[in-house]
């Protein structure tokens, strides 16, 4: 088992804990699957991004999470080390948002419920994870994607693999329309890219037999 494995001491309320959880899971769109029989979270895709799985268990003011990567072969990556630092990195990043903002100070008497509001929660004065950044990080790497597609389709593809987990991770914030047309370019530098590549290989061969 290669997974990224962290315990952390919060000693704050259930409550809380179950609150900025479900919220990270929202906003990442982290839904329940399987793992090789296990019960796991669940985003990503086959194609671009790849699989994302976390686990997560709040016990005695102990919060313990488990994440990795679905590996090429099928085993599981742990975050760390060069290969498939292009889905690590913005995953890692991820979670360590996430563990700040669940170390911050909470008002006493603050109850956390699930089921109100417009998103199924409680507004409450307290700071999530907001993924507006990585919204503004997918719309520029798909632009520079579809750019890149005409000169170096190789690193226009690169750069989509980036965006696109980018455009994922901001879909639930507040930049939401921004990571929407990120994602756009990305999936269309990326088939551009591929249908150039694929055109200057047909004249390369073709210019070599005549």
């Amino acid at each position: 088992m290669a997974r990224y494995v962290k315990d952390m001491v919060l000693n704050k309320p259930d409550d809380f804990v179950n609150f900025m959880m479900n919220d990270y899971l929202q906003k990442n769109q982290f839904a329940m699957s399987d793992w090789k029989g296990e019960p796991a979270y669940r985003a990503g895709d086959a194609m671009l991004e790849g699989y994302k799985f976390l686990k997560w268990s709040y016990i005695n003011g102990t919060l313990h999470l488990e994440a990795w990567l679905k590996g090429s072969g099928g085993g599981e990556w742990n975050l760390d080390g060069f290969v498939g630092t292009l889905q690590k990195k913005p995953y890692k990043s991820s979670l360590e948002q996430l563990f700040t903002a669940l170390q911050q100070d909470i008002p006493e008497g603050q109850q956390f419920e699930q089921g109100q509001g417009e998103q199924g929660t409680q507004p409450i004065p307290v700071q999530t994870v907001d993924n507006s950044s990585a919204a503004m990080q997918a719309l520029i790497l798909g632009i520079l994607s579809l750019a890149c597609a005409f000169i170096i389709p190789l690193i226009s593809i690169l750069l989509a693999v980036v965006g696109y987990g980018r455009a994922r991770m901001g879909s639930g914030s507040s930049k939401s329309g921004m990571a929407k047309a990120g994602k756009i370019l990305c999936t269309i530098g990326v088939i551009a890219a591929i249908v150039l590549w694929l055109l200057n290989i047909l004249v390369t061969v073709g210019v070599l037999i005549f």
